[in-house]
C-alpha cells in the first residue's frame, strides 16, 4: 500500500521535471518587458483583437490573444512576490501600467476612427464578470506558471492565453472609453483586474510550492504587511464577483422556471401564445395570447400554473392579441 502511495506521489510530483531556479527567474524577468519588439507586438494584437471584437468574430480574437505578451508582467509580479524581489516587482508593476495604458490607447483609438460602433455580444460578453471568470484566470495561471517552471512546455502557454483572454476585456474597456459608455468601460476594466490579480495569485501560489529560493532577506514586519496589502487586494476583487456570480445563478434559475411554465401554457382553451418575453433580470415574464379571447377564469388559471413555477404573478403580465371573432368579422 505505501509503495502504490509513493507511486502516486511521483507522478503527481512537480518537481521531477523542475527547470533550474535561475533558467526561470531569467525567463520571467524577460518577459516582463515592454519595449521594442514586445511593444509593437502588443500594439498589433490590440488592433487585431479591437478588429474581432467590432466585427463579433470569435476566431479573429482568439488570434490576437495568441500573439499577446501581456501574460509576461503578470506571472512577474507573482513569481516576485513569491520570492520577495521588490526589484522584478516594482519593474513588472511599471511594466504593466505601461503596456495597459498603452493597450488603452491603441483600442480606445481604434474605436474612436471606426464607423461601426454597435456592441455586438463578443463586446457584451465581457462587460458582467463572474466568480466564473474568477475560477478561468486562477486555474488557467495555474497551468501557465506550471508551463513556465517545467522543462516540458509543450503548448501550454498558448491555451492560457485563450483560456485567461486578458486582451478583449483592456478593449473592451478601450471601445467604452471611446463611444464613452461607461458601463462598457468599468465592466471590462474588471474583467481584466479579475485575470491579473488571480492569474498573478496563481504564479505567488505555485513559486512559493515549489519553494524558489528568496532573492532578498526580508523582516518579518515587511513580510506581514505584503500578506496584508495581498489578502486585502484578493478580497476586493473577489467579492463583487462573487455577488455577480450569485445573481447569473439567480437569472438562470428564473430564466429554466420560466421556459417551463411558458411551455405549459402555450395552449389555453381556444388561445394560443403568440409572443413570451422572459426578463431575468427584472423577474419578468410577458405573455401574448391570439385566439377566442382570455377569460378572468384562464388568466387565474395562467397565474396558478406560474406559482407552481416559482413565478412571481405581481411580475406576470398577460396579454390578447388578435382575438379570432375579431379576425373572422373582418374577413368575411
Amino acid at each position: 500500500m505505501e509503495k502504490q502511495v509513493r507511486k502516486i506521489v511521483t507522478i503527481f510530483n512537480l518537481r521531477s521535471e523542475l527547470e533550474d531556479y535561475e533558467t526561470i527567474h531569467a525567463e520571467i524577468e524577460k518577459g516582463i518587458q515592454f519595449r521594442g519588439t514586445n511593444l509593437w507586438i502588443l500594439m498589433f494584437a490590440i488592433v487585431v483583437a479591437s478588429v474581432g471584437l467590432n466585427m463579433n468574430s470569435t476566431a479573429v480574437i482568439i488570434g490576437a490573444m495568441l500573439i499577446s505578451p501581456l501574460m509576461g508582467p503578470i506571472n512577474g509580479m507573482g513569481y516576485s512576490l513569491a520570492t520577495y524581489d521588490f526589484y522584478l516587482f516594482r519593474r513588472s508593476l511599471k511594466n504593466f501600467i505601461y503596456a495597459v495604458g498603452v493597450s488603452l490607447l491603441t483600442s480606445a483609438l481604434y474605436f474612436f476612427l471606426s464607423p461601426i460602433n454597435e456592441a455586438h455580444s463578443e463586446l457584451l460578453a465581457r462587460t458582467s464578470p463572474t466568480i466564473y471568470d474568477v475560477l478561468i484566470a486562477l486555474f488557467g495561471g495555474l497551468a501557465g506558471i506550471v508551463a513556465i517552471s517545467s522543462k516540458l512546455k509543450g503548448n501550454v502557454i498558448p491555451g492560457v492565453a485563450i483560456a485567461t483572454a486578458l486582451m478583449p476585456p483592456i478593449c473592451t474597456a478601450g471601445y467604452g472609453l471611446a463611444t464613452l459608455q461607461f458601463n462598457f468601460f468599468f465592466g471590462a476594466l474588471y474583467l481584466f483586474t479579475i485575470n491579473t490579480v488571480f492569474i498573478a495569485f496563481a504564479a505567488l501560489i505555485v513559486c512559493q510550492y515549489l519553494k524558489f529560493p528568496i532573492r532578498s532577506i526580508v523582516d518579518p514586519d515587511r513580510k506581514k504587511r505584503v500578506n496584508r496589502a495581498l489578502t486585502a487586494v484578493i478580497l476586493i476583487t473577489l467579492v463583487p464577483s462573487v455577488y455577480f456570480g450569485y445573481q447569473l445563478v439567480q437569472n438562470e434559475n428564473f430564466s429554466q422556471h420560466a421556459e417551463y411554465f411558458i411551455s405549459q401554457v402555450s395552449v389555453v382553451e381556444g388561445n394560443y401564445l403568440q409572443k413570451s418575453n422572459i426578463n431575468p433580470s427584472n423577474k419578468n415574464v410577458d405573455l401574448v395570447y391570439n385566439g377566442y379571447g382570455l377569460s378572468p377564469k384562464h388568466i387565474d388559471s395562467i397565474k396558478l400554473v406560474a406559482f407552481f413555477n416559482k413565478i412571481d404573478t405581481a411580475k406576470l403580465s398577460i396579454s390578447q392579441g388578435f382575438e379570432a371573432s375579431f379576425v373572422q368579422e373582418n374577413t368575411r
